[in-house]
């Protein structure tokens, strides 16, 4: 099988990964705004940083499959930065953050930051769904 074979098994794992990466993201802030500890216990820790190490693998691979450069694909550029900002926001969110309040603002930025970044890949355009506006 060339790497070609590999795409619709790697989207579908792409896909996955995204969905398990921000329903265990959603869980953890929802959990630490509510003053819970197992957000920052090893266990949880650990399966956020392997599912996203998936997801970016099943990423990259995708790329490299479908010929694809994200400094020449706008939308997959927007997404990369998008994807910085999201892990900014959502580390400030789940720890970083001095107060429950800052917490929560960041939890918000970051789920919308993650939203938009799901229209740009939906519409693979930069502008995301803004574009219809």
């Amino acid at each position: 099988m060339t790497l070609v074979d590999w795409i619709i098994p790697l989207r579908h794992a792409h896909l996955t990964a995204v969905g398990l990466s921000l329903t265990l993201f959603a869980a953890r802030g929802a959990a630490v705004l509510a003053g819970q500890a197992w957000p920052m216990q090893p266990l949880a820790r650990k399966a956020s940083v392997w599912i996203d190490v998936l997801l970016l693998g099943c990423g990259v691979t995708l790329w490299t499959a479908l010929g694809l450069n994200p400094l020449r694909e706008g939308w997959l550029g927007t997404k990369l930065l998008l994807l910085l900002v999201y892990i900014g926001l959502g580390s400030y969110a789940l720890k970083r953050a001095a107060t429950r309040r800052a917490k929560a603002g960041f939890y918000v930025a970051a789920l919308l930051c993650a939203a938009f970044m799901v229209s740009v890949a939906l519409t693979r355009h930069p502008a995301g769904a803004w574009r219809w506006l």
